[in-house]
């Protein structure tokens, strides 16, 4: 059967702008980092794309190396595109990066022009798009010159294979020396994507919400929940398909520490005493700041989507909740910040 989209899609959706551009953005967007690869079959993909489509999610976020394997997460939402998302795509927000290894060699990694035109070409190709609404360098390249990063951003705009350009997990000096140098090239740093949340405040720490603020620039929140860590479940010890499984590396050890999940515990009373989920609460906090455009989410089943978007019904936390969530975290933070090749540790 082929999918229609819910007359009534834009209905409980909000939108906010992406920093001073004229880019719209929903409260939450989806992301298909690691819950859409080669394991995820065509129909239970589209159960949950169509159903955040019809939520009013019109942002759907990718990456190259999206996956596992690299690069299936793309075929995948290519495949979604042409079969049954062609006719709304005028109404939809794709974005892909580059910036991680993708093919063997000296060409395939990292920042430098010919890695990051050659990956938007193949990205385009996966999708089968002519182009992309938001193309991201993932991570700061401390060996190539940002100038020749930014150029092939620039580029990418002046081809019309992205329409705007943004970056990732860049710390706060070089989030504003990426945006001083596409100004120079008369193209606009339109949005930052860096992880943030409850428990992982780094983008506080070191100046670069205040810098993207101050800068014009929009904030999209990755790992919102910390990698699930926020949902509650590994304090239940469930850990069966999610990323503390054993071959699942993405989940680090700081996630899980007994301080970490202690602060979590702590949450749940003040999450209870809002009616909400602990997921809810965790989309809460993110969004409780003005400069964030968005909450990027992931999510493994329709059943997770539901629960996430069960935020929209409660997004305003009060001066005492917000103390309240401070106190019940402060042992618990997550000391994780880019080191100047864009890792989190």
């Amino acid at each position: 059967m082929t999918y229609r989209a819910d007359p009534a899609r834009y209905d409980t959706m909000q939108y906010r702008r992406s920093g001073r551009s004229g880019l719209k953005l929903p409260l939450v967007s989806l992301g298909l980092w690691q819950n859409f690869g080669g394991t995820r079959d065509y129909p239970s993909a589209m159960e949950i794309l169509g159903h955040a489509f019809d939520a009013g999610i019109t942002h759907f976020d990718l990456a190259n190396n999206y996956g596992p394997p690299a690069g299936s997460a793309e075929e995948l939402f290519g495949q979604v595109m042409a079969r049954d998302f062609r006719p709304y795509r005028d109404e939809m927000i794709v974005s892909t990066k580059a910036g991680y290894g993708m093919w063997p060699g000296p060409y395939g990694d990292f920042g430098s022009r010919k890695y990051l035109l050659a990956s938007l070409d193949q990205s385009l190709s996966r999708m089968g798009l002519d182009y992309v609404d938001i193309f991201y360098s993932h991570r700061y390249d401390a060996e190539t010159p940002l100038e020749e990063t930014m150029g092939a951003l620039a580029h990418a705009v002046r081809s019309g294979k992205a329409l705007y350009v943004g970056v990732s997990s860049y710390p706060e000096k070089q989030t504003r020396e990426a945006y001083r140098i596409l100004k120079e090239m008369g193209v606009a740093t339109t949005i930052h994507q860096p992880s943030y949340s409850i428990l992982n405040r780094w983008i506080e720490d070191d100046g670069t919400i205040d810098a993207c603020d101050e800068l014009g620039i929009g904030i999209i929140a990755f790992s919102p929940l910390a990698q699930g860590v926020l949902s509650g479940k590994y304090n239940r010890g469930d850990k069966a398909g999610t990323r503390a499984d054993a071959q699942n590396s993405s989940l680090r050890q700081s996630h899980v520490e007994p301080n970490v999940l202690e602060a979590v515990e702590n949450l749940e009373e003040i999450a209870r005493s809002r009616g909400q989920s602990m997921v809810q609460l965790a989309l809460s906090w993110v969004l409780r700041r003005k400069e964030v455009t968005s909450a990027l989410i992931g999510v493994r089943n329709l059943e997770q989507l539901k629960d996430n978007l069960g935020v929209l019904n409660n997004l305003d936390l009060d001066d005492d909740e917000i103390r309240r969530i401070d106190e019940a975290t402060k042992n618990g933070l997550m000391q994780l910040h880019p080191n100047p090749t864009g890792w989190l540790r």
